[in-house]
């Protein structure tokens, strides 16, 4: 067993602390950026599971699955068991870039389930409160890079016995560690363990254009007075202009997260090579760079991480976009041009062909067309004969609708 402190120093830090870990958060005196671990204060033979904790986390979090289904108490905390290491002390290895001590002040504020202020190690919150734990910690400015040498050193000290005993033997981790700074996860069988962030929703800003010289008291006349009558009448005024026709209804309603059938099939064949093809071959690359030597000075590590910072941003924009998104279905043939219609147009002797989609799917080199922009708004509603208007920079633009599929 290798204790915290001579973790710390065996990757070549000088150990600081420790402090005491408890819930709700104790200070840790530990100013600036590093790396810090958490440890029992003696290895335990089993995990010390609360199952009232467990209970509460399953009943919270309903989209919490176990390999596939919601679990029971006793079955979740049996696969968080499967994952203890009876010889270590070590639970947690962490790092942060600005503060230590914030980042595990934000871990101890977070409730089991939230993702904020910070979810990193949230398995802790599952243990008995009375379960005896410390912070050891040391300042660095190549944070991430020591949190990777002091996993690697923590799984050096595990013993075959209980690495052969692991549900997942490729990725050795720190009971709470969920995956490496470089990308390896942990395969626990643990999905939707962590509520899904509020969406906010921003009412679009409107801008109206005055000419010079008629904004109000331009010419010296005395403001108008705005009675609560004169709003409603406004109010009313402007429901009535929205209500007048179905195409600018449909293009209001399309959202960020509105996506035809091929949309939402592009995106996820997208994901798939990322998560699949692209990830484990950034990994592989951060691996190979790690064995030249300083990970400070390493400009290939370097080039790598950034890689898949950028990598690892996309994927959870994905999964994030296709989590919410609703599927829309292509309007039936003789309606009008809607989400998800393919539109054929002529202007000015050339024929173009758009397929109408939400924002996030829209790329008019390749044909898709937002019913958000200036054309793709203007052919919502339209028909095959119809001609459209569409107020561009250079002026008004004519489309002739061709067909409507």
């Amino acid at each position: 067993m290798v204790n915290g402190a001579e973790l710390v120093r065996a990757v070549g830090l000088l150990a600081d602390g420790p402090a005491v870990w408890g819930w709700p958060g104790r200070p840790v005196p530990a100013s600036g950026g590093g790396v810090f671990l958490i440890e029992l204060a003696a290895p335990l033979a089993r995990a010390p599971i609360e199952l009232t904790r467990v209970g509460k986390w399953i009943e919270r979090v309903p989209s919490l699955m176990l390999d596939g289904e919601r679990p029971t108490s006793k079955a979740l905390a049996a696969r968080l068991g499967g994952f203890w290491l009876p010889s270590q002390a070590v639970v947690y290895v962490g790092a942060s870039s600005s503060s230590i001590s914030g980042r595990v002040a934000s871990m101890q504020r977070t409730a089991l389930g939230d993702r904020r202020p910070h979810s990193g190690g949230h398995w802790l919150a599952t243990l008995d409160p009375r379960t005896s734990m410390r912070v050891w910690w040391a300042r660095t400015d190549a944070g991430e890079e020591y949190e990777d040498a002091l996993l690697s050193a923590f799984e050096a000290a595990v013993p075959e016995a209980e690495l052969a005993a692991l549900p997942d033997t490729s990725v050795v981790l720190p009971w709470a560690n969920l995956r490496r700074p470089t990308g390896e996860r942990k395969a626990s069988g643990l999905a939707g363990s962590l509520l899904a962030e509020e969406r906010v929703e921003v009412p679009p800003t409107r801008v109206v254009v005055v000419p010079d010289g008629d904004a109000d008291g331009a010419r010296g006349e005395p403001p108008v007075k705005r009675t609560a009558a004169s709003g409603r009448a406004t109010r009313s005024a402007a429901a009535g202009n929205a209500a007048k026709g179905a195409a600018g209804a449909a293009a209001a309603k399309a959202s960020s997260v509105s996506l035809t059938a091929e949309g939402d099939a592009r995106l996820r064949a997208e994901l798939k090579e990322l998560i699949e093809v692209k990830r484990p071959e950034v990994i592989a690359r951060i691996r190979t760079a790690k064995e030249l030597g300083d990970l400070k000075e390493n400009a290939d590590y370097h080039a790598a991480r950034e890689e898949q910072s950028f990598l690892e941003g996309r994927i959870q924009a994905l999964e994030a976009r296709l989590r919410d998104a609703v599927i829309i279905e292509a309007p039936a043939a003789g309606e009008g041009a809607n989400l998800g219609s393919r539109v054929v147009v002529e202007s000015d002797g050339l024929e173009a062909e758009y397929t109408l989609v939400g924002s996030a799917e829209a790329d008019p080199k390749a044909g898709r067309l937002s019913v958000v922009s200036p054309v793709g708004k203007a052919l919502v509603g339209a028909r095959a004969g119809d001609e459209v208007a569409v107020e561009t920079p250079r002026g008004q633009a004519m489309y002739r609708v061709l067909k409507v599929e």
